[in-house]
């Protein structure tokens, strides 16, 4: 039995999240007309979802032991609008990913795995809105403005590219990316909310626990559709390629890495009781999690499909032995496997932004060199579109000396 109560925005807020959905996700009344045709689950409603704070005392940082903020008013104003800043960026990331979505959705060749996007969409969309009601539940005001009113006023004119993490901004370009993307990115959601489930904001905190219960979900809709098209793969059956796969897995395991922040940060999140690691730590865990939840279990997909009699855990060994020893085994060649990308990869933010990297780590000679190897290692429907113009041109930048920004981060400490 879920652990938490529910509540509506007020008015004027649930009106113009609603006018934003028919909008961006008209596709939401299908889903509900249909939802019990695919799920036992009580049917979506949008709502916010308030649960259970894990802790009533502030964990971490200058605050630890003292209570957490019910108000925004008892902040300081570096630690409300740092607090702020981390949950419009929440709410951003929410609305973007349903925006992605949509572009590729009816590219699908799975009704099933067709309809689970669309649960994701709706799922993300509440999200969405139960960020807007941690802020329009509070008094935020700012040189006398009301700041939920203006960041809701900022988020409905949001437009992929101009979100405010660099995942969100990247298109979808086939129906490969709407499940990556969930395997990969939302994995990241689950550290964030995970996270911040000791935010020492109680609104945000409390908000954690349902939106990780969803997100749950969502990890499953990336990974089981991936393993399924691997099987295929592997039996030289289906219409998705193992090394597609790859090429989509190195687009996104990059930004997934970077939505952490810079690897030399972190210090101000753990400070004001927001999170209880570093930008690196968190970074570490989340490498270790995509090796063991998605590469090592696409890679016991993919063998188990060719000898039906392994276990997943043979598979797994296996599959890690012939990666290790760079030499086929069992007729299985090492470039026939997946393999997760070095994180000096394809990096625009960070210690490694702009490193002329391969998959592995290794650095390249020339951007010559560099710019066709990614070509290579990269979906071809990326490569004709505007985000890898703007890299190949901040790359250049770089290159000649010049300090590249793409744009304003959230506070990340």
């Amino acid at each position: 039995m879920a652990k938490y109560v529910t509540d509506t925005l007020p008015d004027k807020f649930h009106k113009a999240l609603i006018s934003w959905q028919k909008k961006n996700f008209p596709d939401l009344d299908y889903l509900l007309e249909r939802w019990s045709d695919h799920y036992r689950q009580e049917p979506f409603h949008l709502m916010a979802k308030i649960g259970e704070v894990r802790n009533p005392i502030i964990e971490v940082g200058r605050y630890e032991g003292r209570e957490k903020f019910k108000q925004a008013k008892e902040m300081d104003e570096e630690v409300m609008e740092a607090c702020a800043a981390i949950i419009r960026a929440q709410a951003s990331t929410e609305f973007g990913s349903i925006q992605q979505h949509r572009e590729s959705l009816y590219k699908a060749q799975d009704p099933a795995v067709q309809f689970d996007v669309l649960r994701i969409m709706a799922e993300e969309f509440r999200h969405g809105y139960q960020m807007v009601y941690v802020l329009a539940s509070d008094t935020w005001t700012k040189g006398g403005k009301d700041l939920a009113s203006e960041v809701l006023e900022e988020l409905l004119h949001m437009e992929t590219g101009s979100h405010v993490l660099d995942a969100f901004n990247l298109y979808f370009d086939s129906f490969v990316d709407n499940v990556t993307f969930a395997a990969i990115i939302d994995r990241v959601g689950k550290y964030q909310l995970t996270m911040q489930s000791i935010f020492s904001y109680e609104p945000m905190a409390r908000s954690m626990p349902p939106m990780l219960v969803e997100e749950a979900f969502h990890l499953a809709s990336g990974v089981n559709p991936l393993k399924a098209w691997v099987g295929q793969a592997a039996k030289e059956e289906g219409n998705v390629s193992a090394a597609n796969i790859q090429k989509h897995i190195n687009k996104w395991f990059a930004r997934g890495l970077e939505m952490f922040g810079d690897e030399r940060g972190g210090s101000k999140n753990i400070e004001f009781g927001f999170k209880p690691m570093k930008n690196l730590e968190a970074q570490e865990l989340y490498t270790a999690e995509v090796q063991k939840e998605v590469i090592d279990l696409l890679n016991s997909a993919f063998i188990m499909a060719r000898y039906p009699g392994f276990s997943r855990h043979q598979a797994i060994e296996l599959g890690n032995q012939i990666l290790r020893s760079q030499e086929a085994q069992k007729g299985i060649e090492p470039s026939e496997l997946f393999l997760l990308p070095s994180p000096k990869f394809f990096r625009r933010r960070g210690v490694y932004a702009y490193l002329m990297s391969d998959l592995h780590g290794n650095l390249l000679q020339s951007q010559k060199e560099y710019v066709q190897y990614l070509r290579k290692n990269l979906p071809d429907s990326y490569l004709s579109g505007p985000d890898f113009a703007r890299y190949l041109e901040n790359l250049e930048r770089h290159y000649e000396g010049e300090e590249v920004k793409e744009g304003k981060l959230p506070f990340y400490g």
